[in-house]
């Protein structure tokens, strides 16, 4: 599930980029980033429900397999740029290199964050 949702994070990054940047307004472009984040955020909310709900997972355990898709996705994403970069000649290399490791990290710890509470509460509820 975490290569799965992690390729997804990918492709809806990918897709919803290049929707956004062949936009002809900038109210197009704004409109196509944010329902490519809310497609995201309803993928995430949906792998939380499966962990907890049908794999009857511990919240740390679904926190980590949640945050490790997302952490997936963003290091893809990273990786898209720093290709990219290379074939275009553009972009500063060095930030680029320094992507790969941050932005799984600033994805995946709020992820982490938000899926343990989320799981913990499901958890209490599940209980009552």
């Amino acid at each position: 599930m975490v290569l799965l949702l992690g390729a997804l994070y990918f492709i809806l990054g990918v897709a919803f980029a290049t929707l956004a940047g062949g936009s002809a307004s900038n109210a197009a472009r704004v409109t196509w980033n944010r329902l490519g984040f809310l497609i995201s955020a309803v993928a995430f909310t949906l792998h939380i429900a499966y962990e907890h709900f049908r794999l009857r997972s511990s919240a740390l355990t679904t926190a980590w397999h949640v945050s490790m898709a997302v952490a997936l996705g963003a290091f893809a994403l990273a990786a898209k740029a720093n290709v990219h970069g290379y074939r275009t000649g553009s972009g500063n290399t060095q930030l680029l290199a320094f992507a790969l490791v941050a932005w799984p990290l600033i994805t995946s710890v709020p992820a982490f964050a938000v899926a343990l509470v989320t799981a913990a509460v499901l958890g209490l509820r599940r209980r009552k």
